[in-house]
């Protein structure tokens, strides 16, 4: 299976003068862990995940205050829509991350998750009476 078929298609994307708090509302609306970081000035991609948020609330920063650009991850590794979801797992794993931005010629088209390769890997939920026996 490959990255094109687990991958979220409804990507976030905020630029870095969001405030914290301003991301953490879209990205709950939107129940997603992440948003895509576009900065113009500077053609970055970027990544800010719901961990980063909870980093800096847990450290006593202010959410209205702090901004996405202060706590975006810019040192991105990207996946293409063609990888094999072993390959993201394994970028995942190596990276030490739960999130990719996936990448086309034309820029961000998705963002693939562990969640999302750990629903297409386990088995298809059966109703507990079909378990028994």
């Amino acid at each position: 299976m490959l990255v094109r078929d687990a991958m979220s298609t409804m990507v976030l994307t905020i630029g870095p003068t969001h405030t914290l708090r301003q991301a953490a509302r879209l990205m709950s609306a939107r129940r997603i862990g992440a948003a895509v970081v576009l900065d113009r000035d500077t053609s970055g991609i970027g990544i800010l995940t719901e961990r980063d948020i909870l980093n800096s609330v847990g450290s006593g920063q202010n959410p209205d205050i702090e901004t996405a650009s202060t706590h975006t991850t810019n040192d991105v590794v990207f996946a293409a829509p063609s990888w094999t979801l072993e390959e993201a797992a394994e970028a995942m794993t190596h990276g030490g991350f739960r999130h990719l931005i996936v990448l086309d010629d034309h820029g961000p088209v998705g963002i693939v998750s562990v969640r999302d390769i750990i629903r297409c890997w386990a088995p298809a939920r059966r109703h507990p009476a079909e378990l028994v026996g």
